[in-house]
């Protein structure tokens, strides 16, 4: 128990950071929109939290930080299914503190209204006002390039050392392409806590940001074991 206790709050840590890191870059900068760091800013912000929480919590936990990351780490057979939850609860209580953090802080500007903690959407809650359908192929695909990027970084052949960069490279990149259309998740944690504190639509809308990226993530893992089978 004393194992999974440190795993558990490796998860918490590193998902707390993606979440406040991530989402504050957005949230908290966009308050000075004349040197504001832009959608480049917050997308190397995203890859920054997941370089460094790899380097800091992943000799811990492997370093997951995503519910999404940990099904399909589990499909690929690198995880074990059985702890899944106590992982999952972890990532979710993770990016709620987070949010909760952010939301405080956030609110404590002299006349702050806080709307939004940077939540995922689609239709009228996209920031490029884009469908449903072009949100769910978006977040599927991504994430199971994510998963591909994860699963290839660290196998036995890969370079030892540089799985964090790759990774955290990739989710910048997933990001300065995806922030249009759903304002970016393939993480259904990180989606979870920013719409506990932002508006209903974010709430109603949430399922599509826990289904697309736990699809993306399976699709990946099988795609990684059928390239690579026993060699991985």
């Amino acid at each position: 128990m004393a194992s999974n206790v440190k795993k558990w709050s490796a998860e918490f840590l590193g998902t707390f950071w993606l979440t406040f890191g991530g989402c504050g870059s957005a949230v908290l900068a966009a308050a000075f929109p004349e040197v504001g760091i832009g959608l480049l800013g917050v997308s190397f912000a995203f890859g920054l939290t997941v370089l460094t929480g790899a380097y800091a919590f992943g000799p811990v936990s492997g370093g997951h930080f995503n519910p999404a990351v940990s099904v399909g780490l589990a499909v690929a057979g690198r995880f074990r299914f059985a702890e899944l939850p106590g992982y999952i609860i972890a990532q979710v209580l993770g990016a709620i503190v987070a949010a909760a953090a952010l939301y405080f802080i956030a609110s404590g500007k002299v006349g702050a209204q806080v709307a939004d903690l940077a939540t995922n959407g689609y239709g009228e809650h996209s920031p490029g006002k884009f469908n449903m359908a072009a949100a769910l192929v978006t977040e599927v695909v991504l994430t199971a390039v994510f998963l591909l990027v994860i699963l290839g970084s660290t196998t036995k052949k890969a370079a030892v050392g540089f799985a964090g960069m790759s990774i955290g490279l990739c989710l910048t990149l997933i990001h300065l392409i995806s922030i249009p259309v759903t304002n970016t998740s393939v993480n259904p944690a990180r989606s979870t806590g920013p719409a506990l504190f932002g508006p209903a639509i974010a709430l109603e809308q949430l399922w599509l940001f826990w289904l697309a990226p736990i699809v993306g993530a399976i699709i990946g893992a099988v795609i990684h074991k059928a390239l690579l089978g026993d060699e991985d």
